[in-house]
């Protein structure tokens, strides 16, 4: 088969997928209720090991790279998966449902250089040493072997196709795919393919969480590092072509559209630095760039990691991709963000080894287990609160405020806190505790504590619209007296009707945040400030267990704007709040170099949970010199303390016509607040959204 023939075939089932685990669910769901005598840890893993016999192994034409679900439960044991097991287990887990999960990286180096047969050996000298923790490394044990199990049966569902097969080539493929599945993930990778099929299918494993029945998000980590010396090795011995190697990549690419649902994100890291500080850019970094150009889906969400000594041309690829109007790879300051991890403790030999856990999250690569966003605040959201009577001063309007925010940092850390020590008491993951460190070293599990790093990342939504809100009330409150705050207030509970002279003057005269204005920007910093510092007061108990902010928003900008009323910045009730750490939507006044200086006159450092900057340049505008701009731009973000930067380049006309005729553009991607999804399945709101963002110049 062609290579764009394979590619397009299996782009278009990835681009609507058939994600369904319902087989897994079903059968571990029934094995666990009918053996409720046994030890929680011996009942779990034995669930776990039966349920993987029972999913059915699926092979799609044209697949190289294997292992998905998406076959259908039969309809009788989906009612009584849907109406009587999973409530059932849900009733069971009661609050260790909640919480974060799957925004990390495995151990993918642990995997390809021992497989898991190798990290059951490992945990087998481990019981001898720390017998206390049998129960946990048995119940590991047993996890590795249901993956080793699945994998054998994938192994013989492809060899059964491929007695079947009458064409020539797919069948040597298909015998190939078997005696790939013979050696990996069970055994340490020795090639190119066997290395790629290995970390998927751990990867594919991972999402098939008994306690966590729901979408997962696992990222695969920095693979132009784990996966080069077998693409060199595999490269010098003529055994792989660089175009097989690339397919193989994409292929890897697809499958992250058959595993996690779009409107979440899901990927992989490129570039930065290793842990002795030297620059990573080889073939890999390219390929895996390309393959948002050579799969064209809402994943992989890449992340490049920028650093003053990346070779250029890395960069340049970047911008070429943008340019194209694609919304990856966002641009990450990889040494920014590893100064933030080593002020949280993290050694520098491993500060550089981070993935962006989704969306802009950053967690250590195969060490956390993180909870990002957990939770959203909402800053205007909070402002209005406090605007139920007068101050005498703006100071004392400011101060009311930050109490009011810090009594919520507290009350959602304890809640945090609380739902932490309830997944510690009932939940547990033995499968995924054997690659992430230092679980087993320890005999902990990931749930009960188990990881180096247990970070709680709260995330303050608004921040932009919080900082022109408070200028404005300044402004014609308590310097200009114009009004008094609760006649102000009683104007937003109006949505400025029977305002609207004063509405147009708020968003066009008095200044916003995002245009290089001093007068108002230090506001940013200000409010960055105080909620880096209060965060920096709480611990969870558990290793590691900081409390480190972030601001970005995920989808929750439109959520958190269509609850909030009216706002004084000039934002109407109902409208999405900024899109994340840049200025808010339509309100950059003085082109994108202004912009960039005002997002970067905080310290990006303390927030390592995430910052996301925004900018959309509108593609009638780019000049001959577009890439040459634009990579000014990013440079400039980047060597004045910028955390991360995605870019849009779109025209408005076609997302006008998406708009209208949807079926026309099902594969339009766009990038929302931290992540990229399918432009035409974004809610009218979300569309209204991006369509007003601040379309800039690039020529």
């Amino acid at each position: 088969m062609e290579r764009s023939e394979r590619i397009g075939l299996l782009r278009r089932e990835a681009l609507d997928p058939v994600i369904d685990l319902g087989e897994f669910y079903y059968a571990f769901c029934d094995f666990y209720f009918a053996h409720e005598s046994l030890s929680p840890e011996k009942r779990y893993a034995e669930s776990l090991f039966y349920a993987f016999s029972r999913i059915t192994p699926s092979i799609s034409e044209g697949e190289l790279i294997v292992g998905k679900c998406d076959l259908p439960l039969p309809e009788e044991k989906r009612r009584i998966l849907e109406d009587t097991l999973l409530p059932r287990l849900r009733a069971h887990l009661g609050d260790a449902l909640q919480g974060q999960n799957s925004h990390m990286a495995a151990d993918y180096d642990l995997l390809l250089r021992e497989g898991t047969s190798g990290v059951r050996k490992r945990i087998a000298r481990l019981k001898e040493e720390n017998p206390a923790s049998l129960d946990f490394y048995e119940a590991c044990e047993t996890a590795l072997r249901a993956v080793e199990h699945y994998a054998a049966r994938y192994a013989g569902k492809a060899r059964s196709l491929a007695s079947a097969e009458k064409d020539p080539a797919r069948k040597r493929e298909l015998e190939k795919i078997a005696s790939v599945m013979d050696r990996v993930p069970a055994f340490p990778a020795e090639s190119f393919y066997e290395a790629v099929q290995s970390v998927h299918f751990l990867t594919h494993c991972l999402t098939l969480d008994p306690f966590h029945p729901g979408p997962m998000q696992f990222q695969l980590g920095r693979p132009d590092r784990y996966l080069l010396p077998y693409y060199e090795k595999d490269l010098a011995s003529g055994a792989l072509t660089r175009e097989e190697a690339r397919l193989l990549i994409d292929l890897l690419a697809i499958q992250i559209n058959r595993r996690v649902p779009n409107g979440l994100s899901s990927g992989y890291m490129v570039c930065g630095r290793d842990g002795n500080g030297n620059p990573v850019a080889n073939e890999l970094s390219m390929m895996l760039m390309e393959a948002v150009d050579d799969v064209r889906l809402v994943y992989p969400s890449v992340g490049f990691c920028w650093t003053p000594d990346t070779p250029g041309e890395y960069l340049e690829k970047a911008c070429s991709l943008l340019l194209k109007g694609l919304s990856h790879p966002a641009i990450f300051n990889d040494d920014l963000i590893a100064r933030g991890l080593v002020s949280y403790g993290v050694p520098e030999k491993d500060s550089h080894h981070y993935i962006h856990s989704t969306c802009v999250e950053i967690t250590p690569v195969a060490a956390s287990n993180v909870w990002v966003a957990s939770p959203y605040t909402n800053l205007p959201g909070v402002l209005l609160d406090v605007m139920d009577r007068e101050y005498d001063s703006f100071e004392n309007l400011t101060a009311s405020f930050f109490r009011k925010l810090d009594g919520l940092i507290r009350e959602h850390f304890e809640e945090q806190r609380r739902l932490r020590a309830v997944r510690a008491e009932k939940g547990m993951n033995p499968l995924l505790s054997a690659f992430v460190g230092d679980c087993l070293a320890q005999g902990i599990d990931i749930e009960k504590g188990g990881a180096r790093y247990n970070w709680v990342m709260p995330s303050f939504v608004g921040c932009a619209n919080l900082v022109d809100a408070l200028y404005a009330l300044d402004e014609l409150v308590f310097r200009r007296k114009e009004l008094t705050l609760l006649s102000f207030r009683a104007i937003l509970d109006k949505n400025f009707e029977g305002y609207e002279a004063l509405h147009r003057r708020i968003l066009t005269k008095i200044p916003k945040y995002g245009n290089d204005d001093d007068r108002i920007d230090p506001l940013f910093s200000r409010v960055t400030r105080h909620i880096a510092a209060e965060c920096a007061k709480y611990a969870t108990g558990q290793k590691n267990g900081r409390l480190i902010p972030s601001v970005f928003c995920w989808v929750m900008h439109e959520r958190f704007g269509r609850e909030t009323g009216a706002t004084p910045d000039g934002r109407t009730a109902g409208f999405p709040l900024g899109d994340g750490s840049g200025p808010c939507q339509g309100r950059e006044a003085h082109g994108p170099t202004a912009s960039i200086l005002s997002s970067t006159k905080w310290d990006h450092t303390p927030f390592i949970g995430g910052v996301a900057v925004n900018l959309k340049f509108s593609r009638e505008t780019l000049g001959k010199n577009a890439p040459e701009l634009l990579g000014g731009l990013i440079r400039t973000y980047m060597e004045r303390g910028g955390f991360e930067l995605q870019i849009n380049v779109v025209d408005r006309e076609t997302l006008e016509d998406a708009v209208r005729n949807p079926a026309l553009h099902q594969d339009l991607v766009v990038r929302i607040g931290g992540y990229s999804d399918y432009f035409v399945r974004l809610s009218p709101e979300m569309q209204a959204e991006i369509l007003l963002r601040t379309a800039h110049d690039l020529s």
